[in-house]
């Protein structure tokens, strides 16, 4: 007997200041691969609210131990005119981020999973953007499929060596898991 149900549909939103956070959303997009239907958008392009979407992927950067604001994406923009420090700015890195979009966005999907980058330290002296995401998301009634995850980077803040494979692989176990879920 075929099975005639749709693929599950996934949307990731991200925001990325030098791209770590956008190539770790690339990444769990390659990760889900054929088992599911992937959007990846830039949070000032994301809409209020998805239409038929089973799974919902929001990763940030962590500033000052959780969400970017403003002012720090304004900080962050001076890193990139820094001579001494080899970091180029992301396109519209300084418009919008998750913050102010969780806080406007409508009723997200069913199910949902959070992803940082955050510094190579333990979390406890860095923080973390996807705890907050993670507790939003909560909040606004969607249901984590999986826990949130952290992608490091280094004092340079390149991505550690590892971190895309670790996406890819977060990615498929995102795919079984939400596979699982739809058979049920």
């Amino acid at each position: 007997m075929n099975d005639t149900r749709a693929a599950a549909r996934a949307a990731i939103v991200y925001e990325s200041m030098f791209g770590n956070t956008r190539r770790v959303a690339e990444a769990i997009a390659e990760g889900l691969g054929d088992a599911v239907t992937v959007t990846v958008l830039r949070v000032k392009d994301a809409p209020e609210a998805f239409a038929d979407v089973d799974l919902l992927l929001v990763g940030a950067p962590t500033h000052v131990h959780g969400l970017s604001r403003p002012s720090t994406r304004t900080e962050a923009a001076t890193w990139s005119d820094d001579p001494d420090r080899s970091l180029a700015l992301e396109p519209d890195a300084e418009g919008i981020g998750v913050r102010e979009w969780l806080e406007t966005c409508g009723a997200p999907p069913p199910l949902f999973a959070a992803f940082d980058t955050r510094a190579d330290m333990t979390e406890l002296f860095t923080g973390s953007a996807a705890s907050t995401i993670d507790k939003r998301l909560r909040r606004l009634g969607s249901r984590r499929l999986l826990s949130k995850r952290s992608f490091l980077v280094d004092k340079n803040s390149d991505l550690v060596a590892g971190q895309l494979d670790d996406a890819r692989a977060w990615g498929r176990e995102l795919a079984e898991a939400l596979t699982a879920q739809r058979v049920v």
